[in-house]
This record gives C-alpha cells, sequence and structure tokens, in this order.
C-alpha cells in the first residue's frame, strides 16, 4: 500500500471558535483516534488533502504533527453541503498489526467475450469493503471479466483475496455484461426476415 504524507500543527484549543479561525487560515481542524481515545488535535492546511481525499487510489498517512511522526488511515471527512469545502477530518492511527476495515478501489481485468459480441460492460461497486491487517491491504481488488457473457454478472462471491475478508453482501454485482439498444434492435431485424 501507498503512503502519503501529511504535515499537521498541534491545535492547543478546540472548540468551534477555534475551527472557524483555522477554516479561515485555510486549515482543516483534524482528530486523531486510536482505540476509541482521541490521542491528538492538529490542523491540515486544505491544499494538502487534494491526492488523498480526490483520487479513487487508497493510501496509508504518515501524518508529521510537530515533527512527531504517526502511521494512520483517513477514516472520515466532512464537507461542506454547499461550498464542499472539506471541514474536518478524522484518522484512525494505526500499525501493521493492527486489523482496519478500508474501502478499496476495484480494478477490471481481462476481456468479456459479451463485450466483445456488442454488450456494454456496467460497473456498479467501484469499491470493496475489507477486513484485515494493514500490511495485507492491497491497492486495489482485481476483477476479472474473462469469461462474462451478455447478462451475466461478476458478483463479491467470485472475489476471493487472501488473509482478507470482504465486507459486501456476497450477492451483490460488482460488474455486470448488459445488452445495448443496437443489440436488441439487430435481433428485431433478424427475427423479422
Amino acid at each position: 500500500m501507498k503512503t502519503i504524507l501529511l504535515k499537521g500543527e498541534a491545535r492547543a484549543e478546540v472548540g468551534t471558535r477555534t475551527a472557524k479561525e483555522l477554516r479561515s487560515e485555510g486549515k482543516v481542524p483534524c482528530v486523531m483516534y486510536s482505540n476509541g481515545d482521541v490521542v491528538s488535535h492538529f490542523a491540515i492546511y486544505q491544499a494538502d488533502f487534494k491526492n488523498l481525499v480526490y483520487t479513487h487510489n487508497v493510501y496509508k498517512v504518515l501524518l508529521d504533527i510537530n515533527g512527531e511522526k504517526h502511521d494512520a488511515i483517513l477514516q472520515d471527512v466532512q464537507f461542506h453541503p454547499v461550498s464542499e469545502a472539506i471541514l474536518h477530518a478524522d484518522f484512525l492511527k494505526v500499525g501493521d498489526d493492527m486489523l482496519v476495515v478500508m474501502e478499496v478501489p476495484v480494478r477490471v481485468v481481462g476481456n468479456s467475450p459479451g463485450v466483445r459480441a456488442g454488450g456494454k460492460l456496467v460497473k456498479k461497486i467501484n469499491a470493496l469493503k475489507l477486513r484485515g491487517l494493514l500490511k495485507d491491504m492491497p491497492d486495489y481488488v482485481d476483477v476479472s471479466i474473462d469469461t462474462l457473457e451478455i447478462g451475466q454478472s461478476a458478483k463479491v462471491r467470485h472475489v476471493t483475496i487472501e488473509k482478507l475478508e470482504i465486507l459486501n453482501a456476497q450477492e451483490n454485482a460488482i460488474l455486470s455484461v448488459k445488452t445495448t439498444r443496437a443489440l436488441m434492435q439487430a435481433a428485431a431485424d433478424a427475427s423479422k426476415k
């Protein structure tokens, strides 16, 4: 799993007034938890979140708070309802031997005979929720479409990942190959002849 570095400044005061002042300076108030307890209150510049939040990739975060380094994962982000600016971020302090739950993006691999025949590939789930050790978390989950014909789906139960548990419902479809209007029209024209 890739790691991204974020530098933060410890906060002496917490509360609504302090949070508003930080946001006016272009900073995001943040909290780091460990085992349900607050470890640290700090602030990070909003621009530094760009490569962590606005991407399909999943990262481990190396937090540098006033020179003290912590391994963490981004647990939750709160956005402004209108401007979509980041209002607050929660981090979970982790170690390589700690069980974590993360959403890992799905990557399509292979070549579907159904798509080659004119079907349309529809992605229904963009990320799978996985539970396991942080050191075992992959950058993405590969889902093969090599056997999918028109009308078939690749479901969660078809995916296995060593040392990790998939928390999504087993019968949920990740990808499916649908018939297109052009194929239906061609079939209708062929039946008229």
